[in-house]
């Protein structure tokens, strides 16, 4: 089987190869990545990656490079492309002549595309000759995320423009549409595949929603390999310290976190948030204030209203060895999103049996049982998206899913036992969730169905 995978991202197997800097994001790629190329002599598939170019990275072309690479003593087609994937809402038609090019250098029998967040997948949809042998497996979905892409944030916060949002143009409102023009492109990528792949009900219903003649499969994800040793234990963590993987756009919702710190902070006073990412409340330098975004300038006062300067570490970023560090290190991981699908985060912490505290949001339900694996509280829903059928409104809304947060924190630290027991069932639920032998031999199942449909 020749198959071509389609990325958002170099892998950190091709970075390594490069010397460059590899991204940390979409590390369940990098995990069936590994799996993939160490199984090539059982699993018959002769893979091609398509992927955007780094930033600055040097190519001897300006447009493309093509190079093959020799991983797990076998062969790796690597295509990298230009792409302006920090304007990911403007859609480039050439990126259309450069998937033909690839497709016509790999000759694949279908194309794998990982996600619909960028404009590369709609150029692939649209001039890959065979829809049939098309799989998209879904991400996140920006059409979805863009109706709670402001995370119930006041009024006053939502209209707020710093100088630094006029310069980029990229004021949170700004920042809404060009999700919405994002998903513009997603729904046409969507609605041209001939499959699409998924993992919860949540990704299952928009797949359904998108495109009704899609045949759906269910494929799970393999986390990255470090995350499969080690456990966590109580006697070797920070107490009461909580762990959150980002926070520096709305969608994370670090706010809520810091909304629901003072009543944490009433029963626990050495409570202590560390965040991992980019950091938007720095503002000790002249150019720390100058990139202060709107959504920034908000937790910012947040921090200052409620005394929480000294209870608020950003870590900044954090590859695998270190972000599974912090992980056992923490008393908590909590998940506060306004809208995930699976978060990787979520099932590295689960994996590595840290205690979980998460918003009932998107499909984290399908990866997370509610009072077995940990605490799932409320968090926001919107009229606008058909999955959230269970809507609450009120312009109290953001304060009671702060208290919403902060009861689960307090109810986690507040019984030992129980606290154990989760941590115990989550890692139990993860490691089944996330085997990297079944989910293997289950992508390996869906592309022989894909190229076998028709013959």
């Amino acid at each position: 089987m020749k198959i071509l995978w389609l990325c958002n991202m170099m892998l950190p197997v091709i970075a390594q190869h490069f010397n460059i800097e590899a991204s940390n994001k979409e590390g369940w790629l990098s995990g069936l990545a590994d799996v993939m190329l160490s199984h090539h002599e059982e699993n018959g598939v002769e893979l091609s990656v398509a992927f955007p170019l780094p930033e600055g990275f040097p190519s001897r072309d300006a447009v493309f490079l093509e190079e093959t690479l020799n991983i797990y003593d076998t062969e790796l087609k690597c295509y990298g492309f230009r792409e302006d994937t920090l304007n990911a809402h403007i859609y480039d038609s050439r990126l259309e002549d450069i998937m033909a090019k690839i497709v016509e250098k790999a000759q694949p029998d279908m194309v794998h595309c990982f996600g619909t967040e960028y404009p590369h997948t709609l150029a692939m949809c649209r001039r890959f000759p065979d829809r049939s042998k098309i799989l998209i497996t879904i991400q996140g979905l920006c059409s979805v995320y863009a109706n709670v892409f402001e995370a119930d944030l006041p009024d006053s916060v939502i209209v707020d423009v710093t100088f630094r949002d006029f310069l980029k143009q990229d004021s949170i409102p700004e920042q809404k549409v060009k999700y919405m023009e994002r998903g513009e492109n997603e729904k046409e990528a969507l609605k041209l595949a001939g499959n699409i792949g998924g993992r919860t009900a949540w990704d299952k219903h928009y797949a359904h929603e998108f495109n009704p003649d899609a045949k759906y499969f269910e494929m799970r994800e393999t986390l990255r390999n470090n995350f499969y040793e080690g456990q966590w234990k109580k006697e070797n963590c920070e107490k009461h310290s909580i762990f959150l993987s980002q926070g520096d756009y709305p969608i994370k919702g670090l706010h809520y976190m810091l909304l629901a710190m003072p009543a944490i902070l009433k029963e626990f006073p050495d409570a202590h948030v560390y965040v991992a990412g980019n950091s938007v409340v720095s503002y000790r330098t002249i150019k720390d204030k100058i990139k202060t975004p709107a959504y920034g300038k908000y937790l910012r006062s947040l921090m200052k209203e409620n005394r929480l300067e000294d209870k608020l570490t950003i870590l900044g970023k954090l590859d695998s060895a270190a972000m599974k560090e912090r992980y056992l290190k923490s008393s908590l991981f909590v998940c506060p999103s306004a809208i995930e699908n699976s978060p990787n985060s979520l099932g590295e912490a689960m994996l590595l049996g840290v205690p979980c505290v998460t918003a009932d949001v998107g499909g984290i339900p399908s990866i997370f049982d509610k009072d077995k694996d940990g605490i799932m509280y409320a968090g926001t829903k919107c009229s606008e998206n058909s999955f959230d059928t269970d809507i609450y409104e009120g312009e109290d809304k953001l304060e009671r899913i702060a208290e919403n947060l902060a009861e689960a924190v307090i109810k986690m630290w507040s019984d030992e036992d129980k606290e154990l027991e989760y941590s115990r069932n989550a890692r139990e639920h993860a490691l089944r969730n996330h085997d990297r032998q079944a989910n293997f031999e289950q992508t390996i199942n869906v592309y022989k169905q894909i190229i076998g449909a028709g013959k």
